[in-house]
């Protein structure tokens, strides 16, 4: 489904049903529907909520704690840029400020022209060659704000 249409809930009503004769099945409604639409839509919310009967804050609970559910779609590329404490050590905050100040974005937002989104994550599992970053799905270790720009200019579309 194109980024700018959005889903309805026929669409929504779907997913849920495939999913919801799981065991424990909300993690697996909100992971399928980001999937399909790259984000959770608000509307879905009480979908969800009705067909497990629970609370839409419990919905909107789980959501909010897991910090890889969006409530909007991400630009086309994601960087997750690492906040954990080896990566901190190594020069990984000046190079987070230094690349958020390139693309004039604060964590979680999106350039106007919908390239990039940047995130802030809390371990990417390269801690001995940090600063780590992921763009898209794809690790980069010893990262420097020349480095990111160079990552930047090859993922992006």
């Amino acid at each position: 489904m194109p980024a700018d249409q959005t889903p309805s809930s026929d669409d929504i009503a779907a997913i849920i049903a495939a999913h919801r004769v799981m065991e424990g099945p909300l993690l697996p409604i909100l992971h399928a529907i980001q999937h399909a639409f790259g984000h959770v839509p608000q509307a879905a919310l009480p979908l969800i909520a009705e067909a497990l009967n629970i609370s839409r804050a419990e919905v909107h609970g789980v959501m909010s704690f897991y910090h890889d559910f969006r409530e909007v779609p991400a630009g086309r590329r994601v960087v997750k840029l690492c906040r954990a404490e080896a990566c901190q050590a190594v020069g990984g905050a000046a190079v987070a400020a230094e690349v958020l100040a390139d693309l004039g974005l604060n964590w979680q937002e999106t350039t106007p022209d919908g390239a990039v989104t940047v995130e802030a994550v809390y371990c990417l599992g390269l801690c001995a060659c940090g600063p780590a970053a992921m763009i898209g799905d794809r690790v980069h270790g010893r990262i420097s704000a020349a480095r990111m720009r160079a990552l930047l200019a090859e993922a992006t579309p």
